[in-house]
């Protein structure tokens, strides 16, 4: 894997380029409704049926505000003060479908929006907003059966230190003797073990993929990677050690005595996005006798000679949004496919790197899995 590829695609996703403006000639639809993460009771931010976002913050002692989010490294959006005392604004163009985490800056100091939900990313607790996509349907909250997600405390003698991960058991998971496959889920640097289930929405995935026969139910385990010791800009330093460790000689073997499992590698999987998949790359070249199924989400790529001489995976799965490098992975999976590997690429249209293209990439890769 190039790992220059993974530097760039982190540093698009933390410019909050990856929710830049689009030109769209259109007028602004009046439309807006609050934001589906929105604070309970709160109006505002608001987004409308174009995509746009809408934002209106109280601070009467301030003199200036802006909102990440609009324009990209054009320094985002910035409100206007009112005589009421209320700084009001709109993104100048349409956002990218799905999840973006943002802040504001008010008079210099960097704080989070009132109006909205909290999630963990850039390595601290950041708003976010959610920009309704034409394709939602599959990560919506349906009348369907649902599995569990559950936080489970581990030990861990490598870190003298009790971790801890979040599990998702897919519906029906304990009403039998029967033992199901695992997926080990890693999240992007600057985020940490609630990503995948709080901004990915994995679980909702997967138990709407599981209701329509569309995969096979497995289990999901998801624990922090480490990976935000690691200051930005000192990524080259990032040691694997580490958690490698932590997972393969700690986790597994603690989710294996602890959940009806299968325990060979034929039953178990890797994945991740972004610094997630680097993760993933290098774990499963330095343990391939763990794992059948490889897959990483804007996180690089396998070329076939890395590969060689070691066990022969079952699945490699290699995605990115079409605003990434999407001939790098189609490329990649054509030259895995030429030397007898079965290698899958996926491009999610019309998104960078951030988490519409990681969600559509988990409802792509979970049927493939466990075959």
């Amino acid at each position: 894997m190039k790992f220059k590829f993974i530097i760039i695609a982190l540093g698009v996703s933390l410019s909050y380029g990856i929710c830049q403006a689009q030109n769209n000639p259109e007028p602004i639809k009046e439309d807006f409704k609050p934001a589906a993460t929105n604070q309970p009771g709160q109006q505002f931010p608001q987004v409308n049926s174009q995509g746009y976002a809408r934002f209106r913050i109280k601070a009467p002692q301030s003199d200036s505000i802006r909102v990440s989010l609009g324009l990209g490294g054009q320094g985002g959006t910035r409100l206007t003060k009112t005589a009421d005392g209320f700084f009001t604004g709109t993104t100048s163009g349409a956002m990218d479908e799905g999840f973006h985490y943002y802040h504001l800056t008010i008079d210099g100091g960097i704080f989070n929006d009132p109006g909205a939900m909290n999630y963990f990313g850039s390595s601290r607790w950041e708003s976010g907003i959610e920009i309704p996509a034409k394709d939602e349907d599959f990560y919506a909250n349906k009348n369907v059966a649902h599995g569990n997600v559950q936080q489970i405390l581990f030990p861990s003698k490598s870190t003298n230190s009790s971790r801890r991960a979040y599990v998702y058991t897919p519906p029906g998971y304990g009403k039998d003797k029967r033992r199901f496959p695992v997926l080990y889920l890693q999240h992007g640097w600057g985020e940490d073990e609630t990503a995948w289930s709080n901004q990915g929405r994995a679980n909702l995935i997967m138990d709407n993929l599981i209701a329509e026969g569309k995969t096979k139910p497995f289990i999901i385990v998801m624990t922090y990677g480490m990976t935000n010791e690691t200051k930005w800009g000192r990524m080259k330093d990032f040691k694997i050690d580490g958690f490698q460790t932590l997972l393969t000689e700690e986790l597994i073997p603690y989710i294996d005595a602890n959940f009806s499992t299968m325990t060979t590698a034929n039953g178990r999987a890797m994945a991740g996005l972004s610094m997630g998949g680097m993760e993933t790359h290098t774990i499963t070249l330095n343990k391939p006798e763990l794992f059948d199924y490889y897959a990483l989400l804007s996180g690089g790529t396998y070329n076939p000679s890395e590969l060689k001489d070691k066990a022969k995976p079952r699945l490699i799965f290699i995605s990115c949004g079409s605003k990434e490098r999407p001939e790098g992975v189609k490329n990649a999976v054509s030259a895995l496919k030429e030397a007898g590997y079965n290698a899958v690429s996926y491009v999610s249209e019309n998104t960078g790197h951030e988490f519409q293209t990681w969600r559509r990439s988990l409802r792509e890769l979970a049927p493939l899995l466990f075959k």
